[in-house]
């Protein structure tokens, strides 16, 4: 085999590793409602369980955020292919609701160190030449797996027996699978020091970003809040408001917003950061539009079209934003300042949620839900009207 088949055939096997890893953070999504009834347990515990996810990737963005640069690609990888094993056997063992804190917690950490790491790994191993190809496979394998996770859970959950079990055990299969991958493949850092030498990466905002930042960071920050709400409640109103009580068809919901901002991210290449950053926002608002309608009027066509026009729009935002910020940063704080935009980022996929497990015990779900959608509308049409009136940089 020549040395650019290798290097792409290394680069897909790099993905399909981190699309495992990422898959197990959201595995739990449509089998939310079948622990409630198991330990019943409100609203707002889901949101705080699923939340938690978060708060272990921000805790791990900066505490070890750059821990690969230091000790190596496998390595990091390694652990957090340990720590996603560890999540899902805490779901296997799970008899309270401690346990799913531990998993949730625990897949954060995971997800935390191969975001990073598996991003540069699988840029590391491309052949020449292939940086575009690699960054879409980054892509593709992040927010893929993040999709596959609840489409896998929902249909092992409705067709097969043993739902709450019976997931977590294939994606055991599944790590086990990646960590035998793992270990054939090459490591690409050369100059590694000791897991001592690993140190909290601080959150940098250089003057000169501030202004493509604000605007950037409140599109990607409603855009993860979206996504957060759709994957902690709408299997809840489905079941609901719909009376949908598939869980395969809640899995494929949820997966559908995932898998089209893969085609909001591809698309940022054909139409340029400058103009995806303010048409994304106009595209997460017609999806928080939809969403609105969905929720008003109870229709699940509504509903699917807010997850494929939500998720087109997050794509859209946050390569966008990512690209932009990137662009704008001096080369030796850049690592810095994409860390505070992934830190910005989370928190929309955390605090938003919580708030809305916190109405509706007074306002009920789909207020709750209308009330997310009025905030988050406001941020995105003030992001969009700033962008529109001082665009960002063409480069990038």
């Amino acid at each position: 085999m020549d040395r650019e088949r290798r290097g792409r055939l290394r680069c897909l096997l790099a993905g399909a590793v981190f699309a495992v890893c990422m898959a197990g953070t959201t595995l739990p999504t449509p089998l939310y409602s079948l622990y409630q009834e198991k330990f019943g347990f409100s609203e707002l515990t889901v949101t705080v369980v699923y939340a938690v996810y978060a708060f272990g990737v921000i805790g791990i963005l900066l505490l070890a955020g750059n821990a690969s640069d230091t000790v190596g690609r496998r390595p990091v990888l390694l652990w957090g292919l340990g720590l996603a094993a560890a999540s899902a056997v805490c779901f296997l063992c799970a008899t309270g609701l401690g346990w799913l804190y531990a998993g949730r917690l625990l897949s954060g950490f995971s997800a935390g160190l191969c975001t990073g790491a598996a991003t540069a790994y699988v840029m590391d191993l491309a052949p020449p030449g292939g940086a575009a190809r690699a960054t879409l496979v980054a892509t593709a394998a992040n927010m893929g797996g993040l999709g596959c996770g609840p489409l896998l859970a929902g249909v092992l959950a409705q067709y097969a027996d043993r739902p709450l079990y019976l997931p977590f055990a294939v994606h055991l299969v599944l790590i086990a699978g990646s960590a035998a991958v793992l270990a054939r493949l090459p490591e690409t850092v050369t100059d590694r020091g000791p897991v001592g030498a690993v140190r909290p990466q601080r959150p940098g905002l250089p003057p000169q970003v501030r202004t493509v930042f604000g605007p950037a960071a409140a599109a990607s920050f409603a855009g993860f809040a979206l996504f957060g709400v759709f994957t902690s409640v709408s299997p809840a109103f489905l079941a609901r408001s719909l009376d949908v009580t598939d869980h395969a068809v809640s899995g494929l919901v949820v997966a559908l917003a995932f898998f089209a901002s893969i085609a909001g991210q591809t698309a940022v290449g054909r139409i340029g950061v400058a103009r995806s950053l303010p048409l994304g926002c106009a595209v997460l608002l017609a999806g928080l539009a939809l969403l609105a309608g969905a929720l008003r009027w109870d229709l699940l066509a509504l509903v699917v079209l807010s997850a494929a026009v939500g998720g087109a729009g997050q794509g859209m935002t946050f390569r966008g934003a990512l690209s932009a910020v990137a662009a704008a940063s001096p080369p030796e704080q850049r690592a810095a300042v994409i860390s505070t935009l992934f830190v910005v980022a989370y928190t929309g996929i955390s605090v938003p949620v919580i708030g809305v497990g916190v109405l509706v015990g007074p306002i009920g779900l789909e207020g709750a839900g209308l009330v997310f959608i009025a905030c988050m509308a406001v941020l995105v049409s003030l992001a969009a009207a700033y962008l529109l009136r001082r665009p960002v940089p063409a480069k990038g």
